[in-house]
């Protein structure tokens, strides 16, 4: 058998892959630019973090409403909410036997106020619990 030396090397097929490579990570980046692919992107900063305590409003199956334990009305928490800071967080406990309408009206005051940061404190369910 003759062999051939090694005198030049076929480049075409790895430039087309190349090629390819090189598009899928165009048509990628141009998704994520474009807001196509729905990304949450972290952030962070060097700055020290306070800790700091939810506000709470709790709101029992009588329709009474808690702030910060204290009893309160409805426009008494409003005038109340005008003082914080618009960053503030707040926890809303809400009896599940309350109406509905009493927690669209403490969440609506909270949205009028221009609160974001609220959450809703419920229970893990049972995996037992479910229907029968």
């Amino acid at each position: 058998m003759d062999e051939k030396s090694f005198e030049s090397m076929n480049v075409i097929p790895l430039v087309d892959v190349m090629l390819v490579l090189l598009t899928m990570v165009l048509t990628t980046a141009n998704f994520i630019v474009t807001g196509r692919i729905p990304i949450s992107l972290p952030q962070a900063s060097r700055t020290q973090v306070e800790k700091h305590q939810d506000k709470m409003i709790e709101l029992p199956a009588d329709g009474r409403i808690y702030f910060e334990s204290q009893e309160v009305s409805k426009d008494e928490l409003e005038n109340q909410l005008k003082s914080l800071p618009p960053d503030t967080s707040f926890l809303v406990r809400a009896d599940r036997g309350l109406p509905f309408q009493g927690f669209i009206d403490i969440a609506d005051v909270l949205k009028r106020q221009n609160f974001s940061k609220v959450a809703i404190q419920t229970l893990a369910a049972n995996k037992s619990d479910g229907p029968k």
